[in-house]
């Protein structure tokens, strides 16, 4: 199952990012090419999804293997999944948002549309499904905070937002809005997950 979610999300990432291969050109030409980490998001946060779900297969391979001693606590992996958790779930909602959004004022939907669809709502939805596997701690969270924030600054302030539907190009201070609101939700969905995560063994201990 995890080598499936692996190989999914790994393939998910390359196509992402040759999806925003025009942009990032654009942005690199016509631009800055420092505006390039604030342009592809949801590779972005397929990428880090991949780089959790290694490390769960590591954690899978020392158990099998038989090994004693506990891996030693990683801050980088810490904010791996941190990062993992919050964007997949924020671009995972919001990329389906925007495409129903131009839908509902216009846009006409082609299979490359719902192929997206789909794939971000299993974004979404993964990033909630294996929070019993993380490990990152509350302050991974508020470092991952940090970034989305400025991304989101960087987006809508310097304009390297992904490329909307032209129905929604109206709409953009609206946009702006909404994704700020759902950064925030996400972060709060990944402080969840952790106190979810802390007070699970203090509920067994007590029984």
């Amino acid at each position: 199952m995890l080598w499936s979610l692996f190989w999914i999300n790994l393939l998910g990432t390359i196509y992402g990012y040759i999806w925003y291969g025009d942009q990032l050109v654009y942005t690199a030409v016509e631009m800055s090419p420092l505006y390039l980490p604030f342009v592809p998001d949801s590779p972005t946060a397929s990428l880090f999804f991949t780089w959790a779900v290694a490390y769960w297969l590591l954690d899978h391979y020392r158990s099998t293997a038989g090994t004693l001693n506990p891996p030693k606590k990683s801050n980088w992996r810490s904010f791996v999944e941190a990062f993992a958790v919050v964007t997949s779930f924020k671009y995972g909602i919001w990329a389906v948002t925007i495409i129903f959004a131009g839908a509902y004022k216009g846009d006409i939907l082609v299979w490359q549309d719902w192929m997206l669809v789909f794939s971000h709502l299993g974004m979404a939805a993964e990033a909630l499904l294996y929070f019993r596997l993380y490990r990152y701690r509350w302050l991974s969270v508020i470092l991952v905070a940090c970034w989305v924030l400025l991304n989101d600054t960087m987006d809508y302030g310097q304009g390297v937002y992904p490329w909307l539907p032209k129905v929604l190009e109206d709409n953009l201070s609206e946009i702006a809005t909404f994704t700020l609101a759902l950064s925030i939700f996400s972060v709060a969905v990944a402080l969840v997950l952790w106190l979810v995560r802390e007070l699970r063994p203090a509920r067994t201990s007590s029984k």
